[in-house]
């Protein structure tokens, strides 16, 4: 019996997906601490969230254009991370939906609720961003070394 090998190149979009959910992991990570350190200095919670969501947004983008994906759609990086930043603003009008439905609609627990939100969101926000981002078009993009 022989054992097969799945090197990564065997399945490239098996390991952007596994890299980006290690992005992600990253990122929410960066968000988390730069929330907590602001609430530990006084910040109000509205300001120490956004602060943590640009930063989080920051950690997200530059690991996905260096090291998540191999294909990059859009030549000019300030469009690309203004797309890129839209699709994480619209993951957060999702969540928000999400959370208010399970919450306020379903009567789930808030933890819960968050953990089903984070991951409808992190679905969303790969497919979306790997369609309009990271995809091969034909003229349109270009490989990453």
């Amino acid at each position: 019996m022989t054992v097969q090998s799945y090197a990564p190149t065997r399945h490239p979009r098996m390991l952007e997906f596994v890299r980006y959910l290690a992005t992600s992991v990253l990122a929410l990570g960066a968000d988390f601490a730069l929330f907590a350190l602001s609430m530990r200095a006084g910040v109000a919670y509205p300001v120490a969230a956004c602060l943590g969501f640009v930063v989080g947004l920051a950690v997200a983008y530059f690991l996905s254009v260096r090291w998540a994906f191999t294909v990059r759609t859009v030549h000019d990086a300030r469009t690309e991370f203004a797309v890129f930043a839209g699709v994480g603003v619209a993951g957060l009008l999702l969540t928000e939906s999400l959370l208010w439905i399970e919450i306020h609609g379903l009567g789930m627990n808030p933890l819960w609720a968050k953990i089903g939100a984070a991951g409808c969101v992190f679905l969303f926000n790969f497919t979306v961003r790997k369609a309009l981002l990271f995809s091969r078009r034909t003229g349109l993009s270009r490989s990453v070394a």
